[in-house]
């Protein structure tokens, strides 16, 4: 594979759109990093290569955000994500990837189309934090990323309401990656996913990752927050819309 040109085509543009979502710029990018690797790799290995990468990305990505977060929401969305990665665990022979892609898809493009055809004031109005809506959508974000790295759009679904300070939801969905990601490490080892190839294949593609968090940070800090809303609603309605194609293609 590593001599597959066919490889860093998909590869490289995988990882810095990974990267720019972790710096901070348009949440659902990183949503197609996994799709496009898997033009190149089967599921389950594509699944392994990734992993790394974005733990890699999440603490580089904390560097720039690191101590905004907000606590409030952490101590929600945490321990439900704890369940819903068992539960991934549990699952990972058990359902397909295409059933969860698709599912995913099909309520982050329906949320997206919904939040996208209200009025600007609507769009403006905050909800507060809940805890019963925070484990659900923690849950869930935690058993689809176990599933296939798709736990960005439950997150958003729950966070994007709120309206917090650009800033403060960029660290928070950061620091909740990060520890998520980091509690996956030891189950995909069990579970026999980092095998040589593998890591070979993450160290070739690992020198791109800073450089698409360092560019997310460029393009994040110049764009103001209505903007960035509108973008990450944007990303999030594509984001699905791409999953529930791979799900139907799967």
């Amino acid at each position: 594979m590593l001599q597959d040109p066919y490889f860093y085509l998909a590869g490289i543009p995988a990882v810095l759109l990974l990267g720019i979502s972790k710096g901070g710029f348009g949440g659902g990018l990183g949503g197609f990093s996994l799709p496009l690797l898997l033009l190149v790799l089967p599921p389950v290995q594509a699944a392994a290569v990734m992993l790394p990468l974005l733990c890699l990305a999440d603490f580089t990505g904390l560097k720039a955000y690191f101590g905004k977060w907000d606590w409030a929401n952490l101590r929600i969305v945490l321990p439900g994500a704890l369940l819903g990665t068992a539960l991934g665990w549990w699952a990972f022979d058990v359902f397909k990837p295409a059933h969860i892609l698709l599912l995913i898809g099909l309520i982050s493009a329906s949320y997206a189309v919904l939040n996208i055809g209200r009025s600007a004031d609507a769009t403006r109005r905050r909800t507060g934090v809940s805890r019963l809506r925070g484990w659900f959508w923690s849950g869930l974000s935690g058993f689809t990323s176990f599933v296939s790295h798709a736990g960005g759009p439950p997150l958003q679904i729950y966070l994007l309401p709120q309206r917090l300070d650009k800033e403060v939801y960029i660290a928070t969905t950061n620091i909740f990656f990060l520890l998520l990601n980091l509690i996956k490490l030891p189950p995909y080892y069990w579970l026999g996913q980092f095998s040589a190839d593998n890591l070979w294949l993450c160290l070739v593609l690992a020198p791109w990752v800073p450089l698409g968090v360092y560019l997310g940070v460029y393009l994040q800090r110049r764009v103001d927050a209505n903007t960035f809303y509108g973008l990450l609603q944007g990303f999030l309605l594509l984001t699905g819309l791409w999953l529930i194609y791979k799900g139907l293609q799967g």
